[in-house]
């Protein structure tokens, strides 16, 4: 243990930098002005895979984005562990509420990271996270205390839904076979009571499109006898959910699993300050379903948002039109036994349904997947939980997030192996908002933490 610290301490600048320079690259998925850039960053990716000592790396390509594949093999006979990250982010948008450029990193120290806190747009999601494993690989190679085999599997393309990814996987199922699956692409409670996340929601996104008449129109000559798209669709998205905040599509839960009144008290033993939930994101009260507390609505509980909306004129000033078009982009997260594919065909049935005459509907799904639990029994979780409580002198408390890994059920079922998730950021962290973060001692305390997993993974397995 204490060679590690060391090795962090020596080496602290070095990580940093390093660090600094990935998220230098505007590695964007989503927007295609970034397609070089998120080649480029794929090629940082597979050099520190090598100069940290792997002894196979390759870019292995795909219809979209090249997936970064790398492995150190010292024994066939003992237990392998599947790293897997991604190096895209998420657009930085809007760049004008950034206090800083989101592609020129800086450090700043804050009231939760007072030792300081990588500023910048893949900070934490999941660049910063992804490169922990990287420099605990380099540590485990340098003081030859790699107890296991291992394999890198970093992707370009998880922001956009990991479209390529299960193409790659089914097609290379013994290439990527393994004993157990490493991700850090999710957070703890606090850099004092660090916590296993056990449960991801599934997703289903799409987008709308509402169309009246065939161009924009004058408002004074035409407003009142014509359907306006813009009122229709708010009109049609506050029908989707009614007075108890329940989201109204038919047979949208029919599949929810209910967690027992136990398992529900077991997840409120997890700290939680409500007061200091809305004070750090300046709200007055909360809000949401009724009949689940807050920290039941963000993980157990499925979800309908509307995460962009737009049409008619928007500029500067005023120009008095009735738009032909309005959309809207909507996300429904999702619980386990919730099939993806199914939300996704309920939810167009349903919405097409809304629609008055006088416009017509489009709903374009974009991309989806399923839910995931992990057993807190399984050798990979009681590792993960001995390492945690080394390095932080406390045990782990297992969570469920609200996010969503699609491809984490894929890995299951493709390569039958269960996924543990490590994840080191913080819920303040900023992922996908402007001015995202990552705390310099969550990065450390990431590279620190990860040898230990695999140590008490090689001896548990024995």
């Amino acid at each position: 243990m204490e060679n590690i610290k060391s090795y962090v301490q020596q080496h602290k600048d070095r990580f940093i930098n390093e660090l600094i320079e990935l998220l230098k690259i505007p590695s964007v998925s989503a927007d295609t002005a970034y397609s070089q850039d998120v080649i480029d960053t794929a090629d940082a990716v597979k050099a520190s895979l090598e100069k940290a000592g792997c002894d196979h790396v390759e870019i292995c390509e795909t219809a979209g984005y090249p997936i970064v594949y790398g492995e150190k093999i010292i024994d066939p006979s003992l237990p392998t562990v599947l790293v897997y990250g991604h190096y895209d982010v998420q657009p930085p948008d809007p760049i004008e509420l950034w206090t800083s450029p989101p592609f020129e990193p800086v450090i700043k120290k804050t009231e939760i990271h007072p030792e300081g806190a990588i500023f910048a747009r893949g900070a934490c999601d999941d660049k910063g996270q992804m490169y922990m494993h990287v420099k605990a690989f380099e540590y485990m190679i340098q003081s030859n205390t790699l107890p296991c085999n291992v394999k890198f599997m970093i992707e370009g393309e998880e922001e956009v839904g990991s479209v390529n990814l299960k193409t790659f996987v089914e097609n290379n199922v013994e290439k990527l076979k393994n004993d157990v699956i490493l991700i850090s692409d999710t957070g703890m409670i606090s850099n004092q009571q660090p916590s296993i996340t056990t449960g991801l929601r599934g997703l289903s996104y799409v987008e709308v499109e509402v169309t009246g008449p065939n161009r924009d129109l004058h408002s004074g000559l035409y407003g009142g006898a014509v359907a306006n798209p813009i009122n229709i669709l708010a009109k049609m998205i506050a029908s989707l959910h009614d007075e108890n905040n329940h989201i109204t599509i038919p047979g949208f839960y029919d599949n929810v699993e209910e967690l027992s009144l136990e398992e529900r008290a077991e997840m409120a033993k997890a700290p939680f300050n409500l007061e200091n939930y809305k004070k750090a994101l300046d709200l007055n009260d909360i809000y949401g379903e009724k009949g689940y507390v807050t920290n039941e609505r963000n993980s157990i509980r499925p979800t309908l948002d509307v995460n962009g909306i737009w049409g008619g004129y928007t500029g500067e000033g005023a120009k008095t039109v009735i738009a032909s078009k309005a959309f809207a982009k909507i996300s429904m997260r999702l619980v386990p036994n919730q099939e993806w594919e199914q939300i996704t065909e309920l939810f167009t049935k349903h919405f097409t349904s809304l629609a008055p005459a006088g416009v017509t509907v489009k709903v374009k799904p974009h991309h989806g997947g399923q839910g995931y639990v992990t057993p807190i029994d399984s050798i990979g979780y009681k590792a993960a939980n001995m390492a945690y409580t080394e390095t932080f002198g406390v045990p782990a408390i297992p969570v469920r997030s609200g996010g969503s890994i699609p491809i984490v059920a894929l890995f299951e079922k493709e390569l039958k192996s269960k996924t543990i998730l490590m994840g080191f950021g913080l819920d303040s962290d900023a992922i996908h908002s402007p001015n995202e973060h990552f705390g310099i001692f969550n990065y450390l305390k990431g590279i620190e933490t990860i040898p230990l997993f695999y140590k008490y993974f090689v001896e548990l397995s024995k």
